[in-house]
Protein backbone atom coordinates (compact mmCIF):
# COMPACT_ATOMS: atom_id res chain seq x y z
CA UNK A 1 0.00 0.00 0.00
CA UNK A 2 1.40 3.37 -1.04
CA UNK A 3 0.79 6.14 1.53
CA UNK A 4 2.76 8.82 -0.33
CA UNK A 5 1.07 12.11 -1.19
CA UNK A 6 0.41 12.85 -4.86
CA UNK A 7 2.02 16.06 -6.08
CA UNK A 8 -0.59 18.68 -6.96
CA UNK A 9 -0.06 21.03 -9.87
CA UNK A 10 -0.92 24.72 -9.65
CA UNK A 11 -4.11 23.98 -11.60
CA UNK A 12 -5.06 21.23 -9.14
CA UNK A 13 -4.46 23.57 -6.19
CA UNK A 14 -6.63 26.18 -7.86
CA UNK A 15 -9.36 23.57 -8.29
CA UNK A 16 -9.05 22.68 -4.60
CA UNK A 17 -9.67 26.31 -3.63
CA UNK A 18 -12.55 26.54 -6.11
CA UNK A 19 -14.19 23.40 -4.67
CA UNK A 20 -13.80 24.61 -1.08
CA UNK A 21 -15.26 28.02 -1.90
CA UNK A 22 -18.21 26.51 -3.77
CA UNK A 23 -19.05 24.04 -1.02
CA UNK A 24 -18.66 26.66 1.72
CA UNK A 25 -21.13 28.87 -0.14
CA UNK A 26 -23.78 26.20 -0.63
CA UNK A 27 -23.39 23.74 2.26
CA UNK A 28 -24.32 26.19 5.00
CA UNK A 29 -25.06 25.55 8.65
CA UNK A 30 -28.77 25.84 7.78
CA UNK A 31 -28.36 23.08 5.19
CA UNK A 32 -26.69 20.81 7.73
CA UNK A 33 -29.30 21.63 10.37
CA UNK A 34 -32.16 20.82 7.98
CA UNK A 35 -30.46 17.59 7.02
CA UNK A 36 -30.23 16.53 10.66
CA UNK A 37 -33.88 17.42 11.19
CA UNK A 38 -35.22 15.65 8.12
CA UNK A 39 -32.78 12.73 8.06
CA UNK A 40 -32.95 12.89 4.26
CA UNK A 41 -29.22 13.03 3.54
CA UNK A 42 -30.28 15.21 0.63
CA UNK A 43 -30.75 18.91 0.00
CA UNK A 44 -32.38 19.88 -3.27
CA UNK A 45 -30.87 23.37 -3.36
CA UNK A 46 -27.35 22.02 -2.94
CA UNK A 47 -27.97 19.23 -5.43
CA UNK A 48 -29.29 21.58 -8.12
CA UNK A 49 -26.37 23.94 -7.53
CA UNK A 50 -23.95 21.05 -8.02
CA UNK A 51 -25.73 20.18 -11.25
CA UNK A 52 -25.80 23.75 -12.55
CA UNK A 53 -22.07 24.13 -11.90
CA UNK A 54 -21.34 20.93 -13.85
CA UNK A 55 -19.96 19.03 -10.86
CA UNK A 56 -22.44 16.14 -11.05
CA UNK A 57 -21.64 15.43 -14.69
CA UNK A 58 -17.88 15.73 -14.15
CA UNK A 59 -18.04 13.41 -11.17
CA UNK A 60 -20.06 10.81 -13.08
CA UNK A 61 -18.01 10.81 -16.29
CA UNK A 62 -14.51 9.54 -16.85
CA UNK A 63 -11.73 11.97 -17.71
CA UNK A 64 -11.79 10.72 -21.32
CA UNK A 65 -15.48 11.68 -21.56
CA UNK A 66 -14.99 15.14 -20.05
CA UNK A 67 -15.10 14.26 -16.37
CA UNK A 68 -12.66 14.94 -13.56
CA UNK A 69 -9.09 13.78 -13.76
CA UNK A 70 -8.26 11.13 -11.19
CA UNK A 71 -6.50 13.63 -8.93
CA UNK A 72 -9.30 16.18 -9.13
CA UNK A 73 -11.88 13.46 -8.52
CA UNK A 74 -10.09 12.56 -5.30
CA UNK A 75 -9.84 16.21 -4.28
CA UNK A 76 -13.55 16.64 -4.97
CA UNK A 77 -14.57 13.54 -3.02
CA UNK A 78 -12.53 14.56 0.02
CA UNK A 79 -13.77 18.14 -0.01
CA UNK A 80 -17.40 17.01 -0.23
CA UNK A 81 -16.79 14.78 2.76
CA UNK A 82 -15.14 17.54 4.77
CA UNK A 83 -18.00 19.93 3.99
CA UNK A 84 -20.58 17.27 5.03
CA UNK A 85 -22.47 17.48 1.74
CA UNK A 86 -25.75 15.54 1.99
CA UNK A 87 -24.78 12.78 -0.41
CA UNK A 88 -26.81 9.55 -0.25
CA UNK A 89 -29.30 10.36 -3.02
CA UNK A 90 -26.51 11.32 -5.41
CA UNK A 91 -24.76 8.06 -4.55
CA UNK A 92 -27.77 5.95 -5.55
CA UNK A 93 -28.45 8.18 -8.57
CA UNK A 94 -24.93 7.82 -9.95
CA UNK A 95 -24.98 4.06 -9.40
CA UNK A 96 -28.31 3.52 -11.16
CA UNK A 97 -27.46 5.94 -13.97
CA UNK A 98 -24.57 3.66 -14.95
CA UNK A 99 -27.01 0.78 -15.36
CA UNK A 100 -29.27 3.01 -17.44
CA UNK A 101 -26.33 3.90 -19.67
CA UNK A 102 -25.33 0.24 -20.00
CA UNK A 103 -28.73 -1.43 -20.38
CA UNK A 104 -31.26 1.26 -21.25
CA UNK A 105 -32.43 2.08 -24.76
CA UNK A 106 -31.12 5.27 -26.43
CA UNK A 107 -34.59 6.75 -25.86
CA UNK A 108 -34.42 6.02 -22.14
CA UNK A 109 -30.87 7.37 -21.83
CA UNK A 110 -31.99 10.61 -23.48
CA UNK A 111 -34.88 10.86 -21.01
CA UNK A 112 -32.81 10.19 -17.90
CA UNK A 113 -29.16 11.20 -18.17
CA UNK A 114 -29.44 14.94 -18.93
CA UNK A 115 -31.68 15.35 -15.88
CA UNK A 116 -29.28 13.31 -13.78
CA UNK A 117 -26.46 15.68 -14.71
CA UNK A 118 -28.53 18.82 -14.07
CA UNK A 119 -29.73 17.45 -10.71
CA UNK A 120 -33.42 17.48 -11.63
CA UNK A 121 -33.67 13.67 -11.91
CA UNK A 122 -32.73 11.51 -8.95
CA UNK A 123 -32.80 7.71 -8.74
CA UNK A 124 -33.19 5.34 -5.79
CA UNK A 125 -32.85 1.60 -5.14
CA UNK A 126 -35.90 -0.69 -4.93
CA UNK A 127 -34.29 -3.91 -3.67
CA UNK A 128 -35.17 -5.13 -0.18
CA UNK A 129 -38.58 -6.56 0.66
CA UNK A 130 -40.28 -6.80 4.08
CA UNK A 131 -39.52 -10.53 4.35
CA UNK A 132 -36.54 -10.70 2.01
CA UNK A 133 -33.60 -9.66 4.16
CA UNK A 134 -30.26 -9.18 2.45
CA UNK A 135 -30.91 -11.74 -0.31
CA UNK A 136 -32.48 -9.52 -2.98
CA UNK A 137 -32.80 -12.50 -5.32
CA UNK A 138 -35.69 -13.80 -3.19
CA UNK A 139 -37.80 -11.05 -4.77
CA UNK A 140 -41.58 -11.48 -4.53
CA UNK A 141 -42.65 -8.19 -6.14
CA UNK A 142 -44.33 -9.34 -9.35
CA UNK A 143 -44.24 -7.78 -12.79
CA UNK A 144 -46.70 -9.28 -15.28
CA UNK A 145 -46.60 -8.38 -18.95
CA UNK A 146 -49.71 -6.79 -20.43
CA UNK A 147 -49.17 -5.84 -24.05
CA UNK A 148 -46.53 -3.12 -24.34
CA UNK A 149 -46.42 -2.54 -20.58
CA UNK A 150 -46.07 -4.38 -17.29
CA UNK A 151 -48.24 -4.42 -14.18
CA UNK A 152 -46.28 -4.37 -10.92
CA UNK A 153 -47.54 -5.42 -7.47
CA UNK A 154 -45.57 -5.72 -4.27
CA UNK A 155 -43.65 -3.67 -1.72
CA UNK A 156 -40.09 -2.65 -0.95
CA UNK A 157 -38.40 -1.69 2.30
CA UNK A 158 -35.55 0.77 2.87
CA UNK A 159 -36.03 2.65 -0.40
CA UNK A 160 -33.95 5.55 0.87
CA UNK A 161 -34.56 8.83 -0.93
CA UNK A 162 -37.72 7.71 -2.74
CA UNK A 163 -39.59 10.85 -1.62
CA UNK A 164 -36.89 13.00 -3.24
CA UNK A 165 -36.45 10.92 -6.39
CA UNK A 166 -38.21 10.67 -9.73
CA UNK A 167 -37.44 7.01 -10.57
CA UNK A 168 -36.76 3.80 -8.68
CA UNK A 169 -34.40 1.05 -9.87
CA UNK A 170 -36.84 -1.78 -9.17
CA UNK A 171 -36.10 -5.50 -9.03
CA UNK A 172 -39.12 -7.63 -9.90
CA UNK A 173 -40.00 -11.28 -10.30
CA UNK A 174 -41.25 -12.04 -13.81
CA UNK A 175 -41.12 -15.87 -13.65
CA UNK A 176 -42.05 -17.38 -10.26
CA UNK A 177 -41.43 -20.91 -11.54
CA UNK A 178 -37.80 -20.25 -12.50
CA UNK A 179 -34.74 -20.44 -10.26
CA UNK A 180 -34.44 -17.25 -8.24
CA UNK A 181 -31.50 -15.77 -10.18
CA UNK A 182 -33.26 -16.56 -13.47
CA UNK A 183 -36.60 -15.00 -12.54
CA UNK A 184 -35.64 -11.34 -12.15
CA UNK A 185 -36.26 -8.34 -14.38
CA UNK A 186 -35.12 -4.78 -13.68
CA UNK A 187 -37.18 -1.66 -14.37
CA UNK A 188 -36.65 2.06 -13.91
CA UNK A 189 -40.10 2.96 -12.62
CA UNK A 190 -41.36 6.58 -12.59
CA UNK A 191 -42.30 7.31 -8.97
CA UNK A 192 -45.22 9.52 -9.99
CA UNK A 193 -46.98 6.49 -11.53
CA UNK A 194 -50.51 5.80 -10.24
CA UNK A 195 -50.56 3.04 -7.64
CA UNK A 196 -47.29 3.96 -5.88
CA UNK A 197 -47.45 4.94 -2.21
CA UNK A 198 -44.36 6.11 -0.30
CA UNK A 199 -44.35 5.94 3.50
CA UNK A 200 -41.48 7.36 5.54
CA UNK A 201 -39.58 5.38 8.18
CA UNK A 202 -37.12 6.84 10.70
CA UNK A 203 -34.12 4.78 11.76
CA UNK A 204 -32.55 4.91 15.21
CA UNK A 205 -29.79 7.25 13.99
CA UNK A 206 -32.35 9.80 12.75
CA UNK A 207 -32.11 9.03 9.03
CA UNK A 208 -35.25 8.75 6.93
CA UNK A 209 -35.84 5.79 4.67
CA UNK A 210 -39.09 4.55 3.10
CA UNK A 211 -41.37 1.63 2.50
CA UNK A 212 -42.90 1.80 -0.99
CA UNK A 213 -46.08 -0.01 -2.03
CA UNK A 214 -46.83 -0.90 -5.66
CA UNK A 215 -50.48 -1.61 -6.42
CA UNK A 216 -51.28 -2.41 -10.05
CA UNK A 217 -48.61 0.02 -11.20
CA UNK A 218 -48.42 0.11 -14.99
CA UNK A 219 -44.89 0.48 -16.37
CA UNK A 220 -44.14 0.92 -20.07
CA UNK A 221 -41.72 -1.64 -21.48
CA UNK A 222 -39.34 1.16 -22.47
CA UNK A 223 -38.42 1.39 -18.77
CA UNK A 224 -37.16 -2.19 -18.71
CA UNK A 225 -33.38 -2.49 -18.26
CA UNK A 226 -31.83 -5.54 -19.87
CA UNK A 227 -33.52 -8.75 -20.89
CA UNK A 228 -36.67 -10.24 -19.40
CA UNK A 229 -35.54 -12.61 -16.63
CA UNK A 230 -32.01 -11.26 -17.15
CA UNK A 231 -32.17 -8.83 -14.25
CA UNK A 232 -29.36 -10.45 -12.30
CA UNK A 233 -26.93 -9.39 -15.02
CA UNK A 234 -28.19 -5.81 -14.75
CA UNK A 235 -28.12 -5.88 -10.96
CA UNK A 236 -24.77 -7.54 -10.42
CA UNK A 237 -22.50 -4.55 -11.09
CA UNK A 238 -24.43 -2.08 -8.86
CA UNK A 239 -24.47 -4.71 -6.11
CA UNK A 240 -20.71 -5.22 -6.42
CA UNK A 241 -20.19 -1.46 -6.14
CA UNK A 242 -22.51 -1.25 -3.13
CA UNK A 243 -20.75 -4.20 -1.49
CA UNK A 244 -17.30 -2.81 -2.24
CA UNK A 245 -16.37 -6.00 -4.10
CA UNK A 246 -14.54 -4.21 -6.90
CA UNK A 247 -10.88 -4.14 -7.87
CA UNK A 248 -8.80 -1.21 -6.66
CA UNK A 249 -7.62 1.27 -9.25
CA UNK A 250 -3.85 1.03 -9.82
CA UNK A 251 -3.24 4.71 -9.01
CA UNK A 252 -4.54 4.21 -5.46
CA UNK A 253 -6.61 7.40 -5.48
CA UNK A 254 -9.94 5.87 -4.49
CA UNK A 255 -11.18 4.96 -1.02
CA UNK A 256 -9.67 1.69 0.11
CA UNK A 257 -13.19 0.40 0.82
CA UNK A 258 -16.77 1.59 0.92
CA UNK A 259 -18.29 3.14 4.06
CA UNK A 260 -15.34 5.55 4.33
CA UNK A 261 -17.77 8.46 4.49
CA UNK A 262 -19.36 6.99 7.62
CA UNK A 263 -15.95 6.03 8.96
CA UNK A 264 -15.03 9.70 8.95
CA UNK A 265 -17.65 10.33 11.62
CA UNK A 266 -16.14 7.55 13.72
CA UNK A 267 -12.62 8.98 13.40
CA UNK A 268 -13.95 12.43 14.31
CA UNK A 269 -15.68 11.01 17.39
CA UNK A 270 -12.44 9.40 18.57
CA UNK A 271 -10.56 12.68 18.05
CA UNK A 272 -13.16 14.62 20.02
CA UNK A 273 -13.13 12.06 22.82
CA UNK A 274 -9.35 12.36 22.99
CA UNK A 275 -9.62 16.14 23.24
CA UNK A 276 -12.16 15.92 26.07
CA UNK A 277 -10.12 13.36 27.99
CA UNK A 278 -6.95 15.38 27.46
CA UNK A 279 -8.49 18.61 28.78
CA UNK A 280 -9.87 16.84 31.83
CA UNK A 281 -6.54 15.30 32.80
CA UNK A 282 -8.07 11.80 32.86
CA UNK A 283 -5.57 10.70 30.22
CA UNK A 284 -3.18 10.11 33.16
CA UNK A 285 -5.45 7.23 34.19
CA UNK A 286 -3.76 4.26 32.50
CA UNK A 287 -7.03 2.40 31.91
CA UNK A 288 -8.52 5.47 30.21
CA UNK A 289 -5.41 5.96 28.09
CA UNK A 290 -5.44 2.28 27.14
CA UNK A 291 -9.10 2.29 26.06
CA UNK A 292 -8.74 5.49 24.10
CA UNK A 293 -5.55 4.25 22.46
CA UNK A 294 -7.20 0.94 21.59
CA UNK A 295 -10.09 2.78 19.97
CA UNK A 296 -7.73 4.97 17.92
CA UNK A 297 -5.65 1.96 16.85
CA UNK A 298 -8.72 -0.01 15.75
CA UNK A 299 -10.07 2.94 13.79
CA UNK A 300 -6.73 3.39 12.00
CA UNK A 301 -6.55 -0.31 11.17
CA UNK A 302 -10.12 -0.39 9.83
CA UNK A 303 -9.52 2.71 7.71
CA UNK A 304 -6.63 0.89 6.02
CA UNK A 305 -8.46 -2.38 5.36
CA UNK A 306 -9.19 -2.72 1.62
CA UNK A 307 -12.22 -3.71 -0.42
CA UNK A 308 -14.84 -5.96 1.16
CA UNK A 309 -12.54 -6.57 4.14
CA UNK A 310 -12.72 -2.87 4.95
CA UNK A 311 -16.50 -3.01 4.64
CA UNK A 312 -16.56 -5.54 7.48
CA UNK A 313 -13.75 -3.95 9.51
CA UNK A 314 -15.26 -0.46 9.50
CA UNK A 315 -18.73 -1.61 10.50
CA UNK A 316 -17.50 -3.95 13.24
CA UNK A 317 -15.09 -1.34 14.59
CA UNK A 318 -17.84 1.25 14.79
CA UNK A 319 -20.01 -1.20 16.72
CA UNK A 320 -17.19 -2.00 19.15
CA UNK A 321 -15.66 1.46 19.62
CA UNK A 322 -18.77 3.64 19.93
CA UNK A 323 -20.06 2.25 23.27
CA UNK A 324 -16.54 2.47 24.70
CA UNK A 325 -16.31 6.15 23.76
CA UNK A 326 -19.63 6.90 25.44
CA UNK A 327 -18.54 5.03 28.55
CA UNK A 328 -15.31 7.03 28.69
CA UNK A 329 -17.10 10.36 28.28
CA UNK A 330 -20.00 9.73 30.64
CA UNK A 331 -23.69 10.54 30.52
CA UNK A 332 -23.26 13.89 28.73
CA UNK A 333 -22.10 11.97 25.67
CA UNK A 334 -25.68 10.77 25.18
CA UNK A 335 -26.77 14.28 24.16
CA UNK A 336 -27.14 14.77 20.39
CA UNK A 337 -25.35 17.27 18.18
CA UNK A 338 -26.33 20.88 18.72
CA UNK A 339 -27.58 20.24 22.27
CA UNK A 340 -26.39 22.39 25.16
CA UNK A 341 -24.14 20.33 27.40
CA UNK A 342 -23.19 17.70 24.83
CA UNK A 343 -19.65 16.93 25.92
CA UNK A 344 -18.37 16.25 22.39
CA UNK A 345 -21.09 18.06 20.43
CA UNK A 346 -22.93 14.79 19.93
CA UNK A 347 -20.20 12.98 17.98
CA UNK A 348 -20.14 9.77 20.02
CA UNK A 349 -23.94 9.73 20.36
CA UNK A 350 -24.36 9.84 16.57
CA UNK A 351 -21.77 7.13 15.94
CA UNK A 352 -23.33 4.91 18.62
CA UNK A 353 -26.78 5.20 17.02
CA UNK A 354 -25.43 4.80 13.52
CA UNK A 355 -23.20 1.79 14.28
CA UNK A 356 -25.91 -0.93 14.08
CA UNK A 357 -27.05 0.35 10.71
CA UNK A 358 -23.57 0.40 9.15
CA UNK A 359 -23.59 -3.38 9.54
CA UNK A 360 -26.88 -3.61 7.62
CA UNK A 361 -26.67 -1.09 4.78
CA UNK A 362 -25.95 -2.77 1.44
CA UNK A 363 -26.11 -6.19 3.14
CA UNK A 364 -25.49 -7.46 6.65
CA UNK A 365 -22.08 -8.16 8.11
CA UNK A 366 -22.99 -11.86 8.16
CA UNK A 367 -23.54 -11.77 4.39
CA UNK A 368 -20.18 -10.09 3.82
CA UNK A 369 -18.36 -12.52 6.09
CA UNK A 370 -19.92 -15.39 4.16
CA UNK A 371 -18.79 -13.78 0.90
CA UNK A 372 -15.23 -13.55 2.20
CA UNK A 373 -15.35 -17.15 3.43
CA UNK A 374 -16.80 -18.47 0.18
CA UNK A 375 -15.07 -16.43 -2.50
CA UNK A 376 -11.77 -15.44 -0.87
CA UNK A 377 -11.01 -18.30 1.50
CA UNK A 378 -12.65 -20.99 -0.64
CA UNK A 379 -14.65 -22.47 2.25
CA UNK A 380 -17.74 -23.21 0.17
CA UNK A 381 -21.33 -22.13 0.66
CA UNK A 382 -22.65 -21.77 4.21
CA UNK A 383 -24.86 -24.59 5.42
CA UNK A 384 -28.02 -23.31 7.08
CA UNK A 385 -29.68 -26.70 7.54
CA UNK A 386 -30.69 -27.61 11.11
CA UNK A 387 -28.26 -29.76 13.07
CA UNK A 388 -28.75 -33.51 13.05
CA UNK A 389 -30.54 -34.85 16.09
CA UNK A 390 -29.24 -38.20 17.24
Amino acid sequence: MDFSRPQLTDDDLAFLEEARAFLATHVTEDVKRRDRETGDNFDEGVHLALGAAGYLEKEWKTEADGGFSRVRRRIWELEKRRAHVPWVTWGTTAMVARSVASFGSPELCDEILPGVFSGHIRLCLGYTEPEGGSDVATCKTRAVRDGSSWVVNGSKMFTTGAHNCQYVFLITNTDPEARKHKSLTMFLVPLDSPGIEIQGLRTVDGDRTNIVYYSDVRVDDKYRLGEVNGGWTVLREPLNVEHGAVDADPDGLQDVSIMMHQAGFMAEAVDKAGAVVGRSGRIDDRSVAYRLGRAAARVEASLSAPSIFGRVALAQTMRDVSPDLMDLLGSASALPIGTDGAIDDGASDYVYRFAPLVGIYGGTLEVFRNMIAQYVLGLGKPNYSPPLVK
